[in-house]
């Protein structure tokens, strides 16, 4: 087997092209958009370019075929925040062989080490974990936009190389259709009508000032969090550039006390079942398709970040948030689920929040770390 770093057009597209290979019989898999994928090894694109570096692979076989792929990075803002400098592993694929997953794992990790590494998390993105983040060990089904999805062997390539579970990762889904428990609506609706809270959906000729807010909400909310990185403004702002291709001003809301911004909600109709007919290619053919599908046949949308500042936490602002998207999803007729996505094991608050909404298990994914020093626990 030759592995070969990603250095032109042609290695790019290999990188590209080697995940479409591996997959092809398998019917759950959706390609992400190669636009999304180049977009994280783009230093004109990604934001986390400006304090770190990345690296990436690809592994073919004796007869020139595609075996695996692997990418390796470092963000400096992160990497310093442990015990030992850790680095990350991610767009990791790989055929049924497990001397060539230790191949890629290998290749990865000499290159977290030749640049101060002790470590590597995995599989993670060069980015905000809301993309591409984690292993799949549960819910081997057609994943949702972003979400990672894996053959069941991944895992023990993963465990037999030295990587351990940092956290689990979970996603619960609720019906659409299905009222909020008694509890949960009477609460929302007392908490609706105390004097200066106000309630507000995006408007995206005013994108600059909820991102703003979404700054403000979102690093007071996660700042006791541990290794806990604030989000920068561009990473924002770039997100919300993203998204507006697909959004409903009206899935995304906001709540405010005394006009203090206060918590979000950010829900998007699902972009996977817009796009799993093209196969990652969004050339003129493939944006005619997306705009057909774009809402035809969509009927699952996903909750793919929430947050609430820490002073207003158990006030209910949550529930008041999930109240509006219903009012206006249900005479819509048309989203039959949302998906919840991924609360990790740690985040007790959200857990029960989920619970108090009726959620039920659809899939896990796992963080993994592997230290290079066999003797660390």
């Amino acid at each position: 087997m030759t592995i070969t770093e990603v250095s032109n057009k042609q290695t790019r597209q290999a990188f590209l092209d080697t995940a479409r290979y591996i997959y092809q019989h398998d019917s759950n898999w959706i390609c992400p958009l190669d636009n999304d994928i180049e977009a994280v090894f783009d230093p004109s694109k990604n934001v986390f370019f400006n304090f770190g570096k990345a690296c990436r692979w690809i592994l073919t076989d004796d007869d020139g075929k595609p075996a695996g792929r692997v990418a390796a990075f470092i963000n400096n803002k992160k990497a310093f925040n442990y015990e030992q400098p850790t680095g990350g592993m991610g767009f990791f694929e790989c055929i049924e062989n497990e001397k060539a997953a230790v191949l890629l794992f290998d290749t990865a990790k000499t290159w977290l080490q030749q640049n101060g590494m002790q470590a590597m998390d995995g599989p993670i993105n060069f980015g905000e974990n809301d993309m591409f983040w984690g292993l799949l060990i549960d819910g081997f089904v057609p994943q949702s936009y972003g979400m990672n999805y894996n053959p069941p062997y991944y895992k023990q390539y993963f465990d037999n190389f030295g990587f351990k579970t940092l956290y689990e990762q979970i996603t619960n889904h609720i019906s659409a259709h299905k009222p909020f428990p008694e509890r949960f609506t009477k609460i929302a609706n007392w908490v609706a009508q105390k004097p200066g809270y106000t309630f507000k959906h995006l408007k995206a000729s005013q994108i600059d000032r909820f991102a703003a807010d979404f700054m403000e909400i979102y690093n007071d909310a996660w700042k006791d969090f541990e290794n806990f990185v604030p989000i920068e403004r561009a990473t924002i702002l770039e997100s919300f550039r993203k998204m507006k291709v697909i959004m409903d001003e009206n899935l995304i809301w906001f709540a405010y006390v005394d006009n203090e911004p206060a918590a979000f909600v950010v829900v998007l109709p699902d972009a996977n079942q817009m796009i799993k007919t093209l196969n990652g290619k969004l050339d003129l053919i493939g944006k005619l398709k997306f705009l057909y599908y774009k809402w035809k046949g969509v009927n699952r949308m996903r909750a793919i970040v929430m947050g609430t500042k820490t002073k207003f936490q158990k006030h209910g602002l949550e529930s008041v948030l999930f109240i509006k998207l219903k009012e206006y999803v249900l005479p819509l007729n048309q989203y039959d689920e949302m998906e919840l996505s991924w609360v990790g094991d740690f985040n007790d608050k959200m857990i029960a929040l989920h619970e108090a909404m009726g959620g039920v298990f659809g899939k896990k994914h796992a963080t993994m770390r592997c230290l290079f020093n066999d003797n660390k626990a």
